[in-house]
């Protein structure tokens, strides 16, 4: 029976698997449609990012400055994911740049353990994120702008599933499966018709921008595509857009 492109259970299964939400997940359905319903990433990537601002503006209306705010909205954020986006980070970062062979990069990144590349990757990505958020909060919507963020930065990764290989056969990636192209250009759309009216046009060609370079350098590196590198996907496009937000602010001078 012919599946069809879109349908009303594939949130809760990208819910269910990018967050740990409680939700009602049918199993069966999940299994079969998971490639399929990677759609759906950029609309649960909002829904957690408009939860993190609905901290944030709890925060704020309590009176407290926005760095307290960033911060409090990216632990939100570390909470809700389970840390996978920044564990995906960590892992490309000490396999990409710490073994001299795709095999031995693919070997470290599906190592458990992490290294310094690791550390410092995460390091300079809470930094970055809590810097730049923060700066952006003092004159943007919290909720506004992360739903955006959140729905941006997971865009891409239908995309970089369809169009980049597998690195290797087992894995999350894998486990998903390749989404065809009509699928991943549909999550890239859904994402900007989300992120284009609450972020602008600006933050979402830096994310593109940056997509596509990771994209390049995992291509290089590894052949392909992995969970972790989907996973990294997320933390640079969000950088990147919070990088270009931060740039768009009326200057003090």
């Amino acid at each position: 029976m012919t599946q069809p492109f879109f349908h009303w259970q594939d949130l809760p299964a990208a819910m269910g698997l990018m967050s740990r939400i409680p939700v009602r997940v049918d199993p069966e359905h999940a299994a079969l449609r998971s490639a399929r319903a990677t759609w759906a990433y950029p609309v649960a990537g909002a829904l957690i990012g408009a939860l993190a601002g609905v901290v944030a503006l709890g925060i704020s209306a309590i009176g407290l400055p926005p760095l307290v705010q960033a911060i409090a909205a990216l632990t939100t954020s570390v909470i809700l994911t389970g840390a996978m986006h920044e564990d995906g980070l960590a892992d490309s970062a000490d396999g990409l740049w710490g073994g001299w062979t795709p095999e031995r990069r693919l070997e470290i990144m599906k190592d458990s353990r992490t290294g310094a590349y690791g550390v410092i990757a995460i390091a300079l990505s809470l930094l970055w994120r809590v810097t730049l958020l923060s700066l952006v909060l003092e004159s943007a919507h919290p909720v506004v702008v992360l739903a955006g963020l959140g729905a941006l930065s997971r865009s891409a990764m239908s995309p970089l599933m369809a169009f980049l290989p597998q690195a290797r056969k087992n894995g999350l990636s894998s486990s998903v499966g390749s989404p065809t192209k009509p699928t991943a250009l549909t999550s890239a759309a859904t994402g900007l018709a989300i992120a284009l009216p609450l972020l602008g046009p600006i933050p979402c060609l830096a994310a593109a921008a940056i997509a596509a370079l990771w994209a390049t350098i995992a291509l290089r590196k590894i052949g392909g595509q992995t969970g972790d590198i989907l996973g990294a996907s997320q933390q640079l496009t969000e950088i990147a857009a919070l990088i270009a937000l931060a740039a768009l602010l009326p200057s003090s001078l």
